[in-house]
């Protein structure tokens, strides 16, 4: 099982070298890919992501930081599949939490080149708090956060995931209004969260002082400029508060995961 990072930038205004927020889990030779910034299918082919895989989508919340690359994934895939036909009619499912944006989005896709035609299907599906899908080879169970405010109509906008795949238990928190928000998701071998709206070493200490220790990582992604303004001062400010653990990472970063037991 790989983890990559595609795109590891918060919503700032754009910085060398960083796209916004995306990361994919290889596994069973399926490509399952989390949240979709801009650029994000480009950093990924041109490291040598065999896009033709991506079998899965999955959007944390509707801000253009972590949706604003989904049209050209999309295309890409589209586009890929027209060059080399490797994908084989392979489905795509996109889940998202507001149907409106993905509706929008496939509505301006079909203004591009041959209105979109596309010899795969591709499925959109909004999903709420609990499983968001199980195939077999991962399974991944959302749970709001307060990042946004609900619709009027109560539904949320806003959510984390616990993946499951080979054993491990992934929690990727999405933008969140603090540990509380993704609490209840631990345990969790590998926790994936975000320094754009909290500095790691704070988060760190909240999350020792709940006990919340992930059994081997704690990832720091979606980077914000207090961050990116000393990456190695705030990284050793971090460490320092759960030693062994705390990694923050960079566009095109990848990681091997051993399956559990192994």
């Amino acid at each position: 099982m790989q983890l990559c990072f595609w795109g590891t930038d918060s919503g700032t205004e754009p910085v060398a070298n960083r796209r916004h927020m995306a990361f994919t889990i290889e596994s069973g030779g399926a490509v399952y890919w989390f949240d979709a910034g801009e650029g994000c299918s480009h950093t990924a082919y041109t490291h040598g992501m065999n896009l033709s895989r991506v079998r899965r989508v999955v959007i944390s919340h509707s801000h253009m930081d972590h949706i604003g690359g989904l049209g050209n994934l999309l295309w890409n895939i589209r586009k890929l599949d027209v060059v080399f036909g490797d994908r084989k009619a392979l489905p795509l499912d996109v889940y998202v939490p507001e149907i409106e944006p993905w509706d929008a989005l496939m509505a301006l896709l079909r203004y591009t080149e041959g209105d979109f035609r596309c010899d795969f299907p591709i499925e959109g599906h909004r999903f709420g708090d609990g499983a968001v899908f199980d195939d077999g080879v991962m399974r991944v169970t959302a749970l709001h956060n307060r990042h946004l405010p609900d619709r009027p109509d109560g539904a949320h906008r806003a959510y984390g995931f616990l993946i499951e795949c080979e054993g491990k238990r992934i929690l990727y928190t999405g933008d969140t209004g603090g540990v509380d928000d993704y609490a209840p998701l631990f345990p969790c071998d590998i926790l994936i969260t975000e320094t754009g709206h909290h500095t790691a070493d704070r988060v760190a200490a909240a999350l020792v002082d709940r006990g919340l220790i992930p059994a081997e990582k704690l990832i720091f992604t979606h980077h914000g400029v207090e961050i990116l303004a000393d990456f190695d001062g705030e990284l050793k400010k971090a460490q320092a508060v759960m030693p062994g653990r705390v990694v923050f990472v960079n566009d095109a970063d990848r990681m091997e995961l051993a399956p559990a037991g192994a």
